[in-house]
């Protein structure tokens, strides 16, 4: 079994952010497979599918960004899931908008709901897919992540949500290596 985890806030105040990418690509791989809706368990709206024959939980954690650990290490103890069978989709302001860039490990980088997965995970070593979401040097950090993507790049945004949607779906059937030769790239146009 392996886990698909998308990042984000509960709540009207924070659709459709940028610090909700993370939910927006998994809300697009439930669209995929045909998921109609997600029922709450683990402090977290889940639904189970199976793609490419293996079962798969899609989780968005309800803790808001800095506790997303708590429910995805739950899971991951109750479904005996390793660390390597958890994906993390998370917003990236080191990367432009467009930008999804898949990595097999690493830290943090400063975004606090993977400090917390890594916390409950008690390992950095486990595979995340990272869209970009750029940054801003005149807006404060939380301002600017808990605000909307511009509207002359919101085509190009959710080019990368469908991009980084299919590199997630791909996770359960091909080796990480593969998929990150498949999806790593510039920019998705």
């Amino acid at each position: 079994m392996k886990m698909i985890v998308g990042l984000g806030n509960p709540g009207k105040t924070y659709e459709k952010t940028r610090h909700n990418t993370g939910f927006l690509v998994l809300d697009e791989i439930a669209k995929q497979c045909g998921v109609s809706s997600l029922q709450t368990k683990f402090k977290a709206q889940i639904a189970t599918v199976v793609l490419n024959n293996e079962n798969v939980i899609l989780v968005k954690p309800q803790t808001f960004m800095n506790l997303s650990g708590e429910s995805v290490g739950e899971i991951a103890r109750f479904y005996q899931i390793t660390a390597a069978e958890v994906i993390v989709i998370y917003d990236d302001l080191d990367l432009p908008v467009g930008k999804v860039r898949l990595r097999e490990k690493g830290s943090a980088g400063g975004h606090n709901g993977m400090k917390s997965i890594i916390q409950h995970l008690h390992t950095q070593e486990f595979p995340r897919i990272r869209v970009g979401i750029d940054k801003n040097p005149m807006i404060p950090t939380i301002d600017y992540v808990m605000g909307k993507v511009e509207k002359d790049k919101q085509a190009i945004y959710e080019k990368a949500i469908q991009h980084a949607a299919k590199a997630a779906i791909d996770f359960s059937g091909m080796p990480f290596a593969e998929l990150m030769n498949k999806y790593n790239m510039k920019a998705v146009e």
